[in-house]
């Protein structure tokens, strides 16, 4: 009788679960085409595979968080494994001494199931307790990342887990004990059982029938869970921490860099209808044409994938600068927002054309959901998309962003957030006209003045002046850089914000000091376009790109090296896209380069070589953007009397000092500042100096300084300086100062 009921409740609900699993796959997959297409997601196949391999085993993206990650190694590795056991499972309801032929009875996969099933059971609890302790309110780091998720998903994908680990070691008890009565009673030992022998030898009083009776129980519950995980998720496919674990593999194989970075350095290009847009394609765009996001169906088809497989695991979420002082940007948000959204429209998008309006009648949520617009005033800090069908994130949500990339290099299934964000950016300033007010005078100036900064073209070799040696301009003292080694990029901070100035001066002297010959390009350059991309004006970006793209061909420019991160990054990154190829360095690689070839000597006694404690913080667009880590720092570390300390967060998981995305140029009116909170880390380091690498952390974080020294929160001796500036104070034995 148990075996009769066994049998046609599990081949009941499989059949349901299996019908269900079917039509959801269906309609992910129709919910993802809805999506346009996407650049260059197939080149490199083989690489793309490799990557995708390690990156899933692997899990190299999981382990970031070490014991986390392994944890999720064993569940991850133990879900495909376990699989067999579901087989078996099925098998056991008609005969209790059923094993997959060859595999089932094979030594090394029964030592293997065990193992990864006792792992897994030890993990589950482990997640049960983190999820329950994990605090959900608003608050700073990792204690705050399940704020937002969808709990009872994640529960209730824990305890399927823990309810199918606990039936497998069950089962493999039982089968132990039922082994005697069997063909080959020789198989029920130790070797075969090593873990879960003494569960069977508590069975050893039950008869071979009610032992038959327990398996063909267990088995059932077993797969009942199993179908009950599968009927629940085929019923919300919105269920990333569900569903992640099929579609990981195409959302790692299709990344945007198919050598395994993350979606970082250069945004993604403009794109209509799956083709790059140039500034030569706008008179001849079609009314159809759409120039960034402005509603879900115009993410790509990849976008739609992110969305779908993300995870609410919150890690980009602890790690955003934006939503760690108390601002309304949690990347998950944004992503779940935009999943959720997409998934209510897609009955309507899946539908033709001319069947759309019959749809519509008479369903008031769905055409809430087709009127409801992407972006704009949702009433609500801090929800996405509220149910009274006002816009899926609000404005506040998407010009919060500073595109530092933490929560790309965070995201264990390999979401572009950044572009994404890029993107809504571009439609709101390119179709809608509707951003923030300060931006205006940001694009004007760099229209007019070929700068972020209202100063004149011509003042931009001031910073040269009272040197005691000529610097050579392109154009004036040298007709092209084919008569020095180096194109010394100044930048438009460079050039005119005073304290990038002496950062300037300072790399110029070290690099004359150290007899590299280089030379600048004086009013002949203008911005390399970083925050105009980023703040989503593309077309200004490009006008800039092209002018210095046509500077560096008629000058014959090849090797530039930059003081500034975000100039770095464009000159790196974005330049391919209009035909040039350039080898560009940043400040701290080369001068770290000529330390170490001994051009450049750090003095060991006299002033320079003052005792103080330093701490440095990693610009995001040479760190995180680029992976240049190492530099920077061992030139820190060889600067005699100095006693380097480090932040907490740093290197990948620095957090950013709030400038970028164009924010350098916007107010921060919402929550606390993120200049501030990064400069009372640095400050709690107990360090004398604070040290950078870009002219833009260099403002915010001076500024932050200040704020807190006047209140009384900082000690007054506390500086900030460039890397620059401190080498070339230990090389000329002076004493390292801002002033």
């Amino acid at each position: 009788m148990i075996q009769v009921l066994a049998i046609a409740v599990s081949l009941a609900i499989a059949a349901v679960g299996v019908v269900l699993f079917v039509r959801a796959i269906r309609h992910i997959l129709a919910t993802v085409r809805v999506g346009g297409p996407a650049l260059n997601r197939t080149d490199r196949a083989g690489l793309r595979t490799t990557t995708m391999l390690k990156e899933t085993l692997g899990h190299t993206r999981m382990l970031q968080w070490t014991l986390v990650g392994i944890a999720h190694w064993f569940v991850f590795v133990g879900f495909g494994l376990l699989f067999f056991t579901l087989v078996t499972a099925f098998g056991q309801l008609f005969d209790p001494h059923f094993a997959i032929p060859a595999l089932g009875t094979f030594f090394l996969f029964e030592w293997a199931t065990e193992v990864f099933t006792w792992a897994m059971l030890v993990a589950i609890v482990g997640f049960l307790a983190y999820r329950a302790t994990r605090p959900k309110e608003r608050t700073r780091g990792v204690r705050g990342r399940f704020f937002g998720s969808t709990m009872w998903q994640g529960y209730f994908v824990e305890l399927v887990i823990l309810g199918v680990g606990v039936c497998i070691v069950l089962l493999r008890g039982a089968e132990y004990a039922i082994g005697r009565f069997g063909d080959d009673p020789g198989h029920s030992t130790l070797f075969h059982f090593p873990t879960t022998a003494w569960i069977g030898s508590l069975l050893d009083g039950m008869s071979e029938s009610s032992l038959a009776g327990l398996i063909f129980l267990v088995a059932m519950v077993k797969i009942v869970i199993s179908f009950t995980w599968m009927i629940t998720i085929s019923l919300n496919p919105t269920m990333g921490v569900a569903w992640h674990r099929f579609t990981v593999f195409f959302n790692v194989w299709f990344r945007r860099e198919p050598t395994g970075n993350p979606a970082l350095g250069a945004v993604k290009p403009l794109t209509s209808h799956g083709k790059a847009i140039t500034l030569e394609d706008v008179d001849d765009l079609d009314d159809e044409a759409r120039l960034g996001v402005g509603a879900v169906e115009d993410f790509s088809w990849k976008g739609i994938l992110d969305f779908t497989t993300c995870t609410e695991c919150g890690r980009c979420q602890s790690q955003c600068p934006a939503w760690n002082t108390e601002k309304p940007l949690s990347p998950k948000l944004l992503i779940t927002a935009l999943r959720n959204a997409t998934y209510a429209k897609a009955p309507y998008l899946h539908a033709a054309e001319d069947a759309r309006p019959a749809l519509l009648e008479g369903n008031d949520t769905l055409v809430k959901e087709v009127e409801r617009p992407l972006v704009g005033e949702t009433g609500d800090e801090w929800f996405y998309m509220p149910e009274d069908g006002s816009a899926v994130i609000d404005p506040d949500v998407l010009w919060s962003c500073t595109t530092c990339g933490a929560c790309v290099q965070q995201c264990p299934v390999d979401i572009e957030h950044v572009d994404h964000i890029v993107d809504m950016r571009r439609y709101q300033v390119l179709v809608e006209s509707n951003f923030p007010a300060e931006l205006n005078g940001l694009f004007k100036r760099l229209e007019t003045k070929g700068s972020p900064w209202n100063m004149s073209p011509s003042a931009r070799m001031d910073w040269a002046k009272d040197l005691d040696f000529d610097v050579p301009v392109v154009g004036d003292s040298i007709e092209s850089l084919d008569e020095v080694e180096w194109l010394f990029w100044v930048g438009c901070a460079g050039a005119y914000e005073d304290r990038a100035k002496k950062t300037t001066r300072a790399v110029a002297e070290l690099l004359h000091i150290a007899d590299v010959s280089f030379g600048v390009l004086g009013n002949g350059e203008t911005c390399t376009g970083d925050p105009a991309r980023r703040a989503g004006n593309e077309f200004v970006f490009q006008e800039l790109a092209l002018q210095n793209v046509e500077t560096f061909q008629e000058y014959q420019v090849k090797k530039v090296v930059s003081t500034c991160a975000h100039c770095f990054n464009t000159l790196k990154n974005e330049y391919k896209e209009f035909g040039i190829e350039l080898e560009v360095v940043h400040h701290t690689q080369l001068l770290n380069r000529l330390v170490r070839e001994g051009k450049l000597t750090p003095v060991r006694e006299g002033a320079g070589a003052h005792k103080r404690s330093i701490t440095y913080h990693d610009p995001c667009y040479i760190g995180r953007h680029n992976g240049v880590y190492t530099p920077p720092r061992e030139l820190l570390q060889v600067l005699p009397g100095a006693e380097y300390v480090e932040m907490e967060r740093n290197s990948e998981r620095s957090f950013c000092c709030g400038a970028g995305g164009a924010r350098l140029w916007m107010e921060e009116t919402l929550g606390s500042r993120i200049n501030e909170n990064r400069t009372a880390e640095a400050v709690g380091t107990g360090a004398d100096q604070i040290a950078v690498g870009c002219p833009f952390c260099r403002v915010m974080l001076s500024d932050g300084l200040t704020a807190q020294q006047t209140r009384g929160e900082a000690r007054a001796e506390v500086e900030v300086l460039d890397v620059a500036q401190m080498l070339l104070a230990s090389v000329k034995g002076e004493p390292a100062t801002s002033s």
